[in-house]
Order: C-alpha cells, then sequence, then structure tokens
C-alpha cells in the first residue's frame, strides 16, 4: 500500500533520476547554447558603433544617417524583447528560439551584402528582432531550467553577455575592421552562431505550437507598446542631432510615445491576459532590481559609447587603438565573472551588489580630472576598476531580483528586466550625448570669454606661435597671425571638450551611486515576503 503515497509525476521523477547525466548536460547545454545567443546580439551592437564610419563610407550613407545603422537595429529589439514570453509559448520554445537564431545568423550575411543606407537599414532592423529573441529567452532559460542553487552559475553566463559583450565590442569591431574591412564584423557570428544552434537543437525538447493562443493574445497592448517603444527609442537616438523639441520630428514621436505608453500601462493593468504582468514591479526585490538594472543600463551603455568618442575626438585614436584600450574593461571580468558564483555562496549578495556598483561609480570618477594627455595608460586603471565592478553587480542583481519569481511569471520577469536595462542604456546615450554638447558650449564660452585680446598673456601668446609659423615656412606676417589665431581657438575647443567628458563622467558616477542607494532597499532572497518558486 505504500506506493499509494508516491505523487503522480513520481514516474517522471524516476525517468530523470534514470539518466542524470544526460539531463545535466541537455540542461547545461540548453543554457550554454542561449547565452551564447544573447552575447551575440548584444555584440552586435557596439561591434557595428565602432566601425561606423566604414560602413557609411562604403554604402554612401552621410553622416547624419549613418546612425540610423544602429537606431534600427535598438528599435526593433526593444521592441521584440517584451513579445518573447507570449511568443515562445505560441510557437514553443525549441521552435522559436532556432528560428530566430537561424534568421540571426542569415541577416548578419546579408548586412554585410547591403548595397546602399536603404538596405542595411531594413536588414539592420530585422536582423535586430531576431536578435532581440535571444536576450530574454537565454535569461528566461536560465531562471526555469535552472534548480535554484545551479541558477548563479547560470546567471554569470548570462552576465558576460550584458556586460562583457558591450566592453570588447569596440575591441572585436576596431581588429576586424582595421585588418580585414568591415564586413567580417557580420560574418563573425557565423562559426559561434552555427554552434548556437547544435547546443539548442540537441538541447531542447520539441514541443506543441499553441497557435490558438495568437487570438487571444493582448492585441491593443502589442500594439500600443510596439509603437510607444518604436517611438521612444526613436526620440532618444535622434533627439540630441535633431535639436530635441525645437524640431516638430521629434515633438510628434514624443507624444505618441507618451500616449501609446501610457495607454499601454492602462490596457496591461485591466487586461484579465495581460502582454507583461506589470504587478511584479510591486514586489520590493523585483521593483528596487529593475530600478537599479536601468540605471546599470545607463551607465554600462553610456559608458561604452562616451569612452570611444573621447579617444577618437580628442587623442585621435583609430577604431583598433580604441579597441586595445576598452578591451581592459572587458578581460578582468572574464576572468572574475566565474567566480562571482562562489562569491555569492560566502558573501552577502546584497553586499556583493554594493561593492560592484561603488566600484563602477569610482571607475567614473576616476576620470574626472582629465588633461590632454589623458590617454590610454591614464585609462587602464579606471578601466580595470570598472571591469571589476560591472563583474560583481550583475549576477547577484539578476539573482536577487528574480528570486520568488514563479515559473509562469518568468516570462514577464525576464521581459521586464532585459527591457529596463536596454531602455537604460537608450536613454542614458541620448542624455550623454546632449550633456556633452551642451557642457562644452559652456567651457568653451568661459574659456573663450577668458582669452581676451586686451590680455598680456594672450598678445604673448600670439606673437609667440606668429614667430613658430614664419620659421616654419610662412612667410607672411598676417597669414602667421590668423594661423596663430586659429591655432589657440582649436586649442581652447580641445579643452573645453576635455572638461565636458570629465563632467560626463561625473554625471554617470552619480547615476551609479544612485543605483547604489536602490540596491540598499533590497532584501535577502530568504527575507522575502511575496514567497513563490521557480
Amino acid at each position: 500500500m505504500a506506493t499509494l503515497l508516491v505523487p503522480a509525476n513520481s514516474n517522471q521523477q524516476f525517468a530523470k533520476s534514470a539518466e542524470p547525466a544526460l539531463s545535466a548536460f541537455r540542461m547545461w547545454c540548453a543554457v550554454v547554447g542561449s547565452t551564447l545567443g544573447a552575447f551575440m546580439a548584444v555584440l552586435n551592437i557596439q561591434i557595428v558603433n565602432a566601425s561606423l564610419a566604414d560602413i557609411q563610407g562604403a554604402i554612401g550613407a552621410g553622416k547624419d544617417d549613418g546612425g540610423w545603422i544602429s537606431t534600427s537595429y535598438l528599435i526593433a529589439e526593444i521592441v521584440v524583447i517584451p513579445l518573447t514570453g507570449w511568443l515562445a509559448r505560441v510557437f514553443s520554445v525549441r521552435t522559436y528560439l532556432l528560428v530566430n537564431a537561424a534568421l540571426f545568423l542569415v541577416f548578419s550575411v546579408t548586412c554585410a551584402f547591403a548595397a546602399n543606407l536603404q538596405q542595411m537599414i531594413v536588414l539592420r532592423a530585422i536582423q535586430g528582432f531576431t536578435g532581440g529573441v535571444l536576450i530574454p529567452m537565454a535569461f528566461t532559460i536560465i531562471i526555469t531550467l535552472l534548480p535554484k542553487p545551479k541558477q548563479p552559475i547560470g546567471l554569470a553566463l548570462f552576465a558576460l553577455s550584458a556586460t562583457f559583450a558591450p566592453a570588447i565590442g569596440p575591441t572585436i569591431g576596431g581588429y576586424l575592421t582595421e585588418n580585414y574591412g568591415w564586413e567580417f564584423i557580420f560574418y563573425v557570428n557565423l562559426v559561434p552562431g552555427l554552434l548556437m544552434i547544435a547546443m539548442l537543437f540537441v538541447s531542447l525538447e520539441p514541443a506543441p505550437m499553441n497557435l490558438g493562443l495568437l487570438a487571444k493574445g493582448d492585441w491593443p497592448g502589442i500594439v500600443m507598446m510596439a509603437v510607444g517603444l518604436a517611438a521612444l527609442q526613436t526620440v532618444l537616438e535622434e533627439g540630441n542631432k535633431e535639436d530635441w523639441f525645437g524640431s516638430d520630428f521629434i515633438v510628434r514621436l514624443s507624444v505618441i510615445a507618451v500616449v501609446s505608453l501610457t495607454l499601454f500601462l492602462i490596457i496591461e493593468i485591466k487586461s484579465a491576459h495581460p502582454l507583461l504582468n506589470l504587478r511584479l514591479l510591486l514586489r520590493r526585490n523585483f521593483g528596487f532590481g529593475v530600478v537599479a538594472n536601468f540605471l546599470l543600463g545607463m551607465a554600462l551603455y553610456g559608458s561604452a559609447f562616451i569612452l570611444p568618442i573621447y579617444l577618437s575626438r580628442v587623442q585621435g585614436y583609430n577604431s583598433e587603438q580604441i579597441g586595445a584600450v576598452l578591451a581592459w574593461t572587458g578581460i578582468p571580468q572574464l576572468l572574475l565573472i566565474p567566480l562571482v558564483p562562489r562569491m555569492m555562496k560566502v558573501f552577502d549578495v546584497r553586499l556583493l551588489i554594493v561593492v560592484g556598483f561603488s566600484l563602477f561609480a569610482a571607475s567614473n570618477f576616476m576620470n574626472v580630472y582629465m588633461t590632454a594627455d589623458y590617454g590610454s595608460d591614464q585609462l587602464f586603471w579606471p578601466n580595470v576598476v570598472r571591469a571589476v565592478g560591472q563583474a560583481l553587480v550583475f549576477t547577484p542583481l539578476s539573482a536577487i531580483a528574480t528570486a520568488g519569481i514563479e515559473e509562469q511569471n518568468a516570462g514577464s520577469a525576464s521581459a521586464l528586466f532585459n527591457m529596463m536595462r536596454n531602455l537604460g542604456g537608450a536613454v542614458g546615450i541620448a542624455s550623454l550625448q546632449t550633456f556633452l554638447t551642451k557642457r562644452e558650449q559652456f567651457h568653451s564660452n568661459i574659456l573663450t570669454n577668458a582669452v581676451s585680446a586686451f590680455e598680456e598673456a594672450t598678445r604673448d601668446r600670439v606673437a609667440q606661435l606668429t614667430a613658430y609659423f614664419m620659421s616654419h615656412g610662412v612667410s607672411d606676417q598676417a597669414t602667421a597671425t590668423h594661423k596663430a589665431v586659429v591655432a589657440i581657438a582649436l586649442r581652447i575647443r580641445k579643452q573645453a571638450n576635455i572638461m565636458a567628458f570629465s563632467d560626463t563622467f561625473f554625471l554617470l558616477g552619480v547615476a551609479l551611486v544612485v543605483a547604489l542607494l536602490a540596491s540598499l532597499l533590497l532584501k535577502k532572497p530568504g527575507q522575502l515576503s511575496e514567497g513563490g518558486a521557480h
């Protein structure tokens, strides 16, 4: 009679225990394969940015229009991330993930054959739409497939895509562009992409599609979300170039974004079957975790955006030299991230998060007092400190934010967590672009007013430079004097730029201090009141 006490699902449990090695292999194969896909999807943002000038020249795109090569990818990616959980239920995880992984590779290669800007924008948008699927799906697989004690290891692997990929992207992009040509930044996806598809093919269980969910889909919410996020992303990407609200185009898009996203929130709260369970944000750890993750995205993508511009504009570095400098924001992470799960067993995860944010903030504050000689050597230690901070913060933050999330809510949690980090990156880049421009103008005005023709020091400097130019081949004194004045103006502009970049790094540090304060409000997973299990 003892057999009557065996649970109804005991046959499945016995079947699993009969082949534990095979089950563990397939489980980890799915985790590694999906995180490899997430790594490639994130990498394709930064790897293209590092080679944007070369791509623009090759396809005949103007300087202002070339930004759409990146913008189209980002818009498609941020729109598809919230849809992924629902579409995975419709088409099954295996089918949905494999099809999008294959399409990602196909459109990566076709981007290398784009003949003009229009083709490149369309191909990059489709690449972003398929690549965007890979990011939340990897996160979902980790928090649903892995046992809870093993999840920190999976999240550490995912951290390689979230923090290591943006750091190493410019390095890979710069090296490939300088040595082989910009096309190879798209070809580089082929080998790891085929490996990813093979791993997912052998590890994910076939499951029937549930096309009936399409008829029950939250279509009003989907439409409002897609329109709102696309409009918002476009505003953030193009706002600085279009002079923000001085442009009718930006004003119209801003109104569309506000109205659409407001309607989306109302629909999701009232819907019986919402696309995203926004009530998860009311849970203490997930809500504050999302806030910290949003600010992390601002600093993560913002610093990856600002530093290459500084090295190019002020120091005159080429793509490969920039990549060599940024490599030190990635290499330490590659060494440290695998150790983080062990550290989470020894230390309170909240302490790791605080230390991580503190180091990341400190790395930006170290760049506040920049000079004209501030180059690769001076950036070495700030970049190493930044790398250590990023490595320490992401895995513990992901683990504590998703602790207690039920399996049925895993899709919504993954979508919200990853979407907000990407949205934070978009907000960060847009804010820093505008802030950098305004601060450069501010410092330029102050320095220009200080350099007056009535000042003896200015007249002496002009005389010295005039003599220099006349001793180096300029025979006409008026021409030499003009060149001296231009040289002083260029020096003023360079100094204003350096001071503006210093201010920008200070702003990034402040954002990370705010993220640190949000992380102080997190509870240990064992103290959570909402309960729930994976």
